[in-house]
């Protein structure tokens, strides 16, 4: 017997732990069947479930489910990143707390530490991930930096670089200088600060008394200013390119250069170029041959590249006295309020430097003509289509990619340093140390071996040296690099290397290349691109046959979620209040293609209602002794009503199916929505109720297999995406042989009654027409109505005489009768060929009505007008955020729609008169 309500608290768990005990979410044990693969994107080690995981694990859990009911054999690759900088980071706030510092532990006891965290505290995420109800293949979980991955991180990184792919160069990165590493632009946050903007007087070489402005917003970079850029065709610096500047403060010769990046519309016209620390400037440098100095150290502190004067300072410090100082000399011509974009570290909070140092970098070109052709042809498509074009865009502009960083936590890069080659004295050159990449210690040395010669003794040590002896070498150390690599670097392996690659795995096999990746827009380039590049260089085919692309969710008024703005929603406390069904129909009904999800509790809440709807109609159904017949026969039934249930589930079978083949979440959601709540409910069980308290047992016993025979193919439908409450009423409402989430999708075989639809489509349409004539026209409730019907064909008078009792109840009607002309005081609805006619003249105030009526219709009009006009604006639509201009173009549509109905019934009212 079900309990009168459906209590999530005490079921989800439970059944959770069915699926998994009875290995239902294992892959393979279906050997025959079509192989269906996903890879989750692997959420960080350090993170908790946000809502933007709750969208994207909902949805992959949704196509899992439903393949899994398809007869698919389906692996959800499950597992974590290792998420260096994140992880390294709550390692140290736990050292500092004990007032250690991991240089104080060391390298290997530092990694130590961060292994001991992982195995206690890493990983909260997954059995958050399990409250969602995601069902992914947990006896497969992988982690970033487990053997299996660490030994393919190594050797694409050795294939790389023996290809020319991955290489050593000075360039600018993003440094953080608390955490004293490169980032990823990823991990860049800009913030809007309010500063200054500085304007310099620079002074002309050999003429004393000119001198060209320049402004900038960081007046201690130019410290390390190496030139002037003037755009070629500005008319009021063309005599002085070529030309020098006397750099003040530092007294260096700097030329004034001609290019493009100069904007003679902005300030002076005229810029700076600072190669060493702006991304800008160092293009212009390499375009112009410059010299970079860079006048940093790590720690953003200014270094010997700078006048004695400033060495040592803090750049902010430095900054303030550079400043001073032009002052002094006269050379600061004025100082502009300005607001601007100032970089950030996401997680040190940290202003961001560009600085020039060595780092490891991949050269992308070759690798990303493959992924782009990949798209092109269609081997790959983006699903919505639009974002194709983000990818072509990213991947056309390609720039390399920076991968080492300096951290301890990580892929530690597979590069040793021998000392340079000795000169005839037997003494060290000034060449760059040399450089040997191996998967082992033992190929790295054989390497060394070769190069220095058999006679030379070569170890693995702390730092590069050598020993001489009358001039030749005899002992060499090698020191293996610090850095570690990016993590995107590893995450772009995750197709293959979660199944096993370098090895040729029985799973590699049979599960790459995945079907569908479904992830946010913002890793395209990130993650996206990269695995498409690994996968065709590695597997020579794309890892992924579709990318879904799923959009924000933002807060009810469509802003961010952010916790600054005090707006963001945590899925588990949404879980714990509403329940994960409830969750998880609201973000996949609001889940449209390229929209945003404008996410609400009370939007929870109402899918909550439908939970609870769901659950009454099933308590319904067993209060009736609707039970499941074996050898039921769809195709067999005698009561209209009943064939008429059976075709709309097919009907609404195929639209979900539809829906979920073509990655509509939200018309699969609504779909089912509708079936259950609008037709199911609101209709067949009303219209059943007669048969059910009937005395021709032949047709009570007919509508009581229906309405548990159409039960079951709606707990079927809604199953990937309710999956608790669905499993539960499978499980409680019949002896199964098999559980809900290993049950056949539903497919059916037999042609449904097209006129036995009809007809009670026809008497829907009848009783929802008076029905909504009535709410119109503000007819009590309780007022039971007469209804003439004129003009009606042979037909119509027997579905009417045959249904009169059920259209008379359901309409709340006193009478149903035929007559040749429509009654006087009669408000008319037009249904197909006939006139049905509701004498309202007793009843209602027909001209208060009227009056009331054409107001409404007036405001709701001019409402129109004024939304019509301010989405006209181009100025508006220009300057508004996308999310105010789609509210006010829904809002826009729901007033039409008012005023077409108030319209609809005014002219219904004026007929009666």
């Amino acid at each position: 017997m079900l309990e009168k309500t459906f209590r999530p608290e005490t079921v989800e768990t439970r059944l959770y732990e069915a699926w998994e005990a009875s290995g239902a979410f294992k892959a393979g044990r279906r050997p025959d069947a079509a192989p269906y693969t996903i890879v989750i994107p692997p959420p960080n080690v350090t993170g908790s479930l946000h809502m933007g995981h709750a969208l994207n694990n909902t949805l992959q859990d949704i196509l899992v489910r439903y393949q899994r009911m398809r007869g698919r054999d389906v692996l959800w690759q499950p597992g974590t990143d290792h998420a260096g900088i994140a992880t390294q980071m709550v390692v140290e706030r736990q050292l500092a707390l004990e007032q250690v510092r991991r240089q104080d532990l060391g390298r290997e006891k530092f990694i130590e530490r961060v292994w001991t965290w992982k195995a206690e505290s890493g990983g909260t995420i997954v059995n958050q991930l399990r409250r969602l109800g995601a069902s992914c293949d947990w006896s497969r979980e992988r982690f970033t930096m487990d053997e299996g991955l660490s030994a393919a991180v190594t050797t694409i990184f050795v294939r790389l670089y023996n290809d020319g792919l991955i290489y050593k160069d000075k360039r600018l990165v993003n440094w953080d200088p608390k955490f004293l590493t490169a980032i990823s632009d990823l991990e860049v946050v800009s913030k809007e600060v309010k500063g200054n903007l500085w304007h310099f007087r620079y002074p002309i070489e050999g003429a004393p008394d000119r001198f060209i402005v320049v402004a900038t917003t960081r007046p201690e970079t130019m410290l390390g200013d190496t030139a002037v850029a003037v755009h070629p065709e500005d008319e009021r610096y063309k005599d002085l390119i070529g030309k020098y500047v006397v750099l003040p403060l530092v007294g260096r010769k700097i030329p004034i250069v001609a290019d493009e990046y100069a904007d003679p519309e902005t300030g002076s016209g005229a810029v700076k170029i600072t190669p060493a620390h702006d991304f800008n400037d160092f293009e212009v440098g390499r375009r112009h041959n410059l010299p970079m100095f860079n006048i940093l150290d790590a720690h953003a502190h200014l270094n010997d590249e700078v006048p004695e004067q400033y060495r040592g300072l803090e750049r902010f410090e430095a900054r303030r006295r550079v400043v001073a100082d032009l002052d002094a000399l006269g050379l600061l011509e004025k100082i502009d309020p300005h607001t601007h974009l100032v970089p950030h570290g996401d997680r040190s909070d940290a202003v961001i430097e560009p600085w020039l140092t060595d780092q490891w970098y991949v050269n992308p070109g070759e690798l990303a003509r493959r992924a782009i052709e990949a798209v092109e042809t269609g081997r790959t498509e983006f699903v919505p289509k639009n974002w194709e074009k983000t990818y072509f865009q990213w991947m056309r502009n390609i720039e390399p990619w920076c991968i080492s960083r300096q951290l301890w936590w990580g892929h530690q890069i597979p590069a040793w340093y021998g000392p340079p080659p000795l000169d005839d004295a037997g003494q060290p050159t000034n060449n760059p140390f040399e450089c040997f990449v191996a998967e082992t210690e033992a190929e790295v040395l054989s390497l060394a071996q070769r190069h220095y010669g058999e006679c030379v003794n070569v170890k693995i040590g702390f730092a590069p040296q050598c020993f001489a002896k009358n001039g030749l070498l005899t002992d060499i150390t090698l020191m293996r690099d610090p850095d570690v690599l990016d993590t995107w670097f590893s995450s772009q392996l995750w197709p293959f290397s979660t199944l096993g690659w370098p090895e040729e795995t029985p799973e590699l096999k049979r599960y790459y290349p995945t079907d569908v990746l479904v992830t946010g827009f913002d890793i395209i380039f990130f993650w996206v691109a990269r695995m498409m590049m690994a996968g065709l260089y590695v597997m020579d085919e794309v890892p992924f046959k579709t990318v879904y692309i799923h959009a924000l969710v933002r807060d009810e008024k469509g802003a961010k979620m952010s916790k600054s703005k005090g707006n963001v929603m945590d899925p588990l406390d949404l879980i714990g209040k509403f329940g994960a069904d409830a969750l998880r129909m609201t973000l996949t009904a609001l889940a449209a293609q390229g929209r945003d999800i404008k996410l609400s509790e009370q939007r929870i809440e109402g899918y909550r209602n439908f939970v609870t709807k769901l659950w009454n109609a099933a308590r319904f159904c067993e209060m009736n002794e609707c039970k499941l017949v074996p050898g039921f026969d769809p195709a067999g039934l005698s009561q209209t009503v009943n064939k008429w249930i059976v075709g709309e589930t097919v009907k609404a079978a195929a639209t979900v199916t539809q829906a979920l083949d073509t990655y509509k979440f939200n018309d699969a959601a609504l779909g089912a929505y509708q079936f259950v709540w609008g037709v199911y409910c609101d209709w067949y069980l009303e219209l059943a109720k007669p048969l059910f308290a009937g005395t021709d047992e032949t047709a009570k016993a007919e509508t009581r297999a229906t309405a548990a025979w159409a039960l079951d193919q709606i707990l079927k439908m809604l199953h990937p995406i309710m999956p608790f409450v669905t499993e539960e009423l499978w499980q409680v409402t019949a002896t199964r042989d098999v559980m809900l989430i290993e049950a056949a999708w539903p497919d059916y075989s037999f042609v449904t009654d097209a006129a036995a639809v009809a007809e009670i489509d026809w008497m829907i349409r009848l009783v929802s027409g008076i029905r909504s004539v009535r709410s119109e026209m503000n007819v009590p409730a309780s007022a039971e109505v007469p209804l003439t019907v004129t003009g009606a064909n042979e037909e119509t008078r027997r579905r009417l005489d045959q249904h009169r009792a059920l259209i008379a109840r359901l309409a709340r009607l006193a009478s149903i009768d035929l007559a040749q002309s429509v009654p006087k005081g009669a408000v008319q609805l037009v249904q197909d060929e006939a006139t049905v006619a509701l004498p309202l003249a007793g009843l209602i105030d027909l001209e208060a009505e009227k009056i009331r009526l054409a107001k409404d219709l007036d405001k709701s009009r001019s409402e129109a007008e004024k939304l019509t006009r301010k989405l006209s604006d181009e100025n508006f639509v220009s300057r508004a955020p996308e999310d105010i201009i789609e509210e006010n173009r829904e809002r826009l549509a729901d007033i039409e729609a008012r005023a077409a109905r108030l319209a609809d019934a005014l002219s219904r009212l004026q007929g009666a008169a």
